[in-house]
């Protein structure tokens, strides 16, 4: 692998940076959990589309630069070195987007990616219902199918849709055949948060924000043509999503490499300088590295031709507890300073939620184990 950057690769990094110097919120902005700070973000992200920096990896007909995916992760590197704001557009241009380009028909990315890299509309993710959270195959929220309108009614509850307090849209399964089986008879349903039928109730988090919501659907009508990827694939179509999600495309290694450098930086202010806690805190430096690597191994493949597959599961389990260990490396620096609302305090307290959303840690080392080891179920 060559690890070097090509002349127009550095000048795609000296003009993320430039821009980003000049452009990042002073003071940052508040929480986008929050209704406040999300509307700050929302005006963020206009601002990042306008200068097309929103969707730099996507072709220039949906608001993209067609820049090639290691132009992708330079300006991840540079937006997280820069602290600007955490994309609250993340669940539609990191995780449904994929999924429309590869599942979407042409009709569809029309419609939905230019509007989505925009920041006109907001999507939430509906997979979670109660008693169906890391069992995904085992929901029950329903659609029926209405020939006469041409398009299905949606029946259901969805739970822990993160942001869909404020969103415009979700996206999500229902099951359409009641008689299949678990992975069977599901389809992936694009959902207007507006539309007749649909209740979203917002709820507080541990850390008090309040972007977190129930939505319930009752007799929702969504036409054919908000179906992704064909009546009865919803499974299929539901894997490439999570397979996003898991992997490089939710959580880049310019994330972790800006957190662990920051904590470089917090550990020479301590008492005892960077000799506190240094065994821990050399080790969360080594394994954001090592995320760089194997996500630099990862679009190697990618742009080979080759899908990352299972190997998702093994990207979660890493930056999830990488996550986990960096921040309570932090806190313990902090000592009776982590008690207060600190940055590194709340990023603590969402890093503990890492080994559970995107599919808990244990279901991803069954995958892991069965998938990519071979090992037996039983």
């Amino acid at each position: 692998m060559d690890l070097t950057w090509s002349p127009e690769e550095e000048a795609f990094r000296r003009e993320a940076r430039g821009w980003l110097a000049a452009h990042v919120p002073r003071p940052p902005l508040p929480s986008g959990d929050t209704r406040e700070g999300f509307a700050a973000h929302v005006e963020w992200e206009r601002a990042l589309f306008d200068a097309r920096w929103a969707v730099v990896s996507w072709p220039e007909e949906f608001g993209g630069r067609d820049a090639s995916l290691w132009q992708w992760l330079i300006f991840e590197e540079e937006y997280y070195r820069a602290g600007a704001p955490a994309r609250v557009t993340q669940n539609g241009i990191f995780l449904l987007a994929p999924t429309l380009f590869e599942f979407g028909t042409p009709e569809q990315r029309r419609r939905i990616l230019p509007r989505m890299a925009a920041a006109r509309d907001l999507w939430a993710q509906g997979w979670s219902e109660p008693g169906a959270g890391s069992d995904l195959a085992g929901l029950r929220s329903r659609a029926v199918r209405d020939e006469a309108a041409g398009g299905w009614r949606l029946t259901g509850q969805k739970t822990w849709t993160t942001r869909g307090a404020f969103c415009t849209h979700l996206f999500g399964l229902f099951r359409t055949d009641p008689r299949a089986e678990r992975h069977r008879g599901l389809t992936y349903f694009l959902v207007p948060l507006d539309a007749p039928g649909v209740t979203v109730r917002g709820f507080a988090r541990l850390d008090g924000d309040e972007g977190f919501a129930e939505v319930f659907l009752d007799d929702v009508f969504v036409p054919d043509a908000d179906v992704l990827g064909g009546v009865g694939e919803g499974w299929s179509v539901a894997m490439a999503t999570t397979g996003s999600e898991r992997g490089l495309t939710l959580r880049s290694p310019g994330r972790f490499l800006h957190a662990a450098d920051r904590l470089l930086d917090l550990a020479r202010t301590r008492p005892g300088g960077p000799g506190a806690h240094r065994d821990r805190v050399v080790r969360s430096w080594i394994e954001a590295r090592a995320y760089e690597l194997l996500t630099l191994e990862q679009v190697t493949s990618i742009v080979e031709g080759r899908r990352v597959g299972a190997e998702s599961s093994l990207n979660k389990l890493f930056w999830s507890e990488l996550d986990i260990r960096l921040h309570e490396t932090a806190c313990d620096l902090l000592g009776p300073e982590a008690e207060v609302d600190t940055p590194w305090s709340r990023g603590f307290l969402f890093s503990l939620a890492g080994p559970i959303y995107a599919g808990t840690n244990e279901i991803q080392r069954n995958i892991v184990a069965e998938r990519l080891l071979g090992l037996p179920r039983r």
